[in-house]
């Protein structure tokens, strides 16, 4: 603190864009404008016309990344004046991936495709009530959104860092570092030398001939190398083929009038899809929060999540089919050195190439495994910093929050292969394979449902065990079985929907079927018999051994701008 005192009584003003928010900036712009490109990909692959979905859908989707990383921007130079610091670090901001799959795979292909076969709809009435039907889920998770805001701070002082980073970690290490690795070794030359780059400048901090930042190096050697291969011929690389680009739509302004709100019946059922996606972001939000506040900038929780929320809605009242949320990476972009310059120019770079239309001009010149390995360091420094910020003695809590996320992944993969187009016409479903994979496939599928909850309920419970806290275990374990029942947690339904346990058949696919029944109700009283067994252990504890406080050695919802606990107690 005093140094930060220093600081600003010697006038310095906040040093909001240097040369390291280069670096940042090509990783955040890139993350989102691939969450674009992969909305229009995924979509086409349902017969949804792309014309329509550049013209409608990913304007409203990309201002609601516009407002929300100038929202953030503010509250950097805020937070900066506060504390007379000069090296505050934006909050990013931008598409939630989760979302990107789940709402087109789930919600907006399947009822497209519904419109089409089902109702006899034209494709361009097809894809209007889709249109519509994405509107109403973005418009309800924002809503969803800002009523969770204002405890979100509770949560930060309840649930220890092990189990909110913990969650993070699972994210970043799992998902964010591992599965862009296919594209990048897919194309092993260029891959392997961006990757290489990336590493050596970013996290070895050897800088780069003439000081070129790591990532723009990256781009412009890999990238070279990519367009050099194509220009041999080598098997696999192939100059991109320009995809038409609609300038200026306008279309998108056509959800001002509200014709939307009549495709409330339509939407109904799909809300059980998408509130769950909402609900993770919210989580994952809190998570983004405290690992902003353990890198050295506190951010007020209700606020990230308000403008969160505030940004969804906006996107979704103006056409948007994906909702915007907090991005895990504040620790990784601020080691790069970024500040507010990466945020400022991410929200003008992709608001306007979603409003003006060229994004996908950027995505087809740009080759991906040039830019990807940005994608791998952000989640190795995550990973890191997730370790560094919590007591050793938490370190397995972290480890066991790895778990459902592996199992997540394992879904992505094999997912992919049982819905491969040659498995399906050769008439082969989950149905017909072995009874005893069948059996393994549900229980890894419930265990990836809702695996940002899962991860950090399961770290949150260990962690308080460590702490001998065997009280706030067992509430924690009774929690999971709650979330159980209802499908927060280990819902064996396509696209982690939400359910009732029990009901009647006229309401429907709200009701968990007979099918998943007894498998759900095992989850749900397994948790809830740990929950007792931990109480009951609790009592037998010998006087002066259990603790119905954190042992942490500093305050958990501290204010302080320097990590919290990273030393034994």
């Amino acid at each position: 603190m005093n140094a930060e005192n220093d600081s600003a009584a010697d006038g310095h003003r906040y040093q909001w864009i240097t040369p390291g928010d280069l670096n940042a900036f090509f990783g955040l712009m890139l993350d989102n404008l691939t969450g674009l490109f992969l909305l229009v990909i995924l979509l086409a692959g349902f017969g949804f016309p792309t014309d329509f979905a550049i013209s409608a859908l990913v304007p409203g989707t990309a201002l609601g990344v516009l407002v929300g990383d100038l929202a953030f921007v503010y509250f950097a130079f805020r937070l900066a004046k506060q504390t007379g610091r000069n090296d505050v670090t934006a909050m990013p901001l931008g598409l939630d991936t989760p979302s990107v799959f789940g709402i087109t795979l789930f919600i907006l292909g399947p009822s497209f495709r519904q419109g089409v076969d089902g109702l006899g709809l034209t494709v361009d009435a097809a894809a209007y009530r889709t249109w519509s039907i994405g509107i109403w889920c973005i418009v309800m998770s924002g809503i969803v959104k800002l009523l969770m805001a204002p405890a979100t701070n509770w949560v930060r002082r309840v649930v220890p860092r092990a189990g909110l980073l913990g969650s993070l970690a699972a994210i970043a290490l799992v998902l964010i570092s591992f599965l862009p690795l296919s594209e990048i070794l897919g194309h092993p030359l260029p891959g392997l030398v961006a990757l290489a780059i990336v590493l050596t400048t970013l996290i070895a901090r050897v800088p780069f001939p003439g000081r070129v930042p790591g990532t723009l190096a990256a781009l412009i050697v890999a990238g070279c190398l990519y367009y050099l291969l194509c220009g041999l011929g080598i098997d696999g690389y192939h100059f991109p083929q320009m995809s038409p680009i609609d300038w200026f739509p306008t279309r998108w302004m056509q959800t001002w009038s509200g014709g939307w709100l009549s495709a409330w019946p339509d939407a109904l059922p799909y809300l059980p899809i998408a509130l769950p996606f909402a609900i993770a972001t919210v989580v994952g939000g809190i998570d983004c929060t405290e690992s902003a506040a353990a890198a050295g900038d506190v951010y007020d929780t209700p606020t990230v999540i308000g403008v969160e929320a505030i940004a969804t809605l906006i996107a979704g009242l103006s056409g948007g089919v994906i909702q915007t949320t907090p991005y895990i990476g504040h620790p990784a972009y601020k080691a790069m050195g970024g500040r507010a310059g990466y945020t400022l120019g991410t929200a003008l770079v992709i608001g306007s190439a979603g409003l003006v239309g060229y994004f996908t001009l950027l995505n087809d010149i740009i080759p991906k495994p040039a830019v990807l390995p940005i994608l791998v360091f952000i989640g190795l420094e995550i990973t890191a910093q997730s370790f560094s910020a919590t007591p050793k003695r938490h370190y397995a809590a972290i480890g066991l929050a790895c778990l459902p996320a592996l199992a997540a992944l394992v879904l992505n993969v094999a997912g992919r292969i049982l819905s491969d187009s040659a498995l399906r016409e050769s008439g082969i479903t989950l149905d017909q394979l072995d009874a005893v994979f069948q059996e393994q496939y549900l229980a890894i599928t419930m265990l990836g449902s809702g695996f940002i909850l899962t991860s950090l309920l399961w770290a949150w419970g260990l962690a308080a065990s460590i702490d001998r806290n065997l009280r706030v275990a067992g509430t924690v374990f009774f929690v999971c079985s709650l979330f159980t029942l209802v499908g927060l947690m280990h819902s064996p339904l396509d696209g982690n929907r939400l359910f009732l346990p029990f009901g009647p058949s006229h309401w429907g696919e709200i009701v968990l079927s007979d099918q998943y029944r007894s498998k759900v109700f095992e989850f749900a009283v397994g948790y809830a018999v740990v929950g007792v067994m931990l109480l009951i252990w609790r009592r037998w504890l010998p006087v002066g051994v259990h603790s119905d406080v954190s042992t942490d050695a500093c305050p958990h919802d501290s204010a302080v701008s320097t990590p919290r606990c990273t030393t034994e107690p």
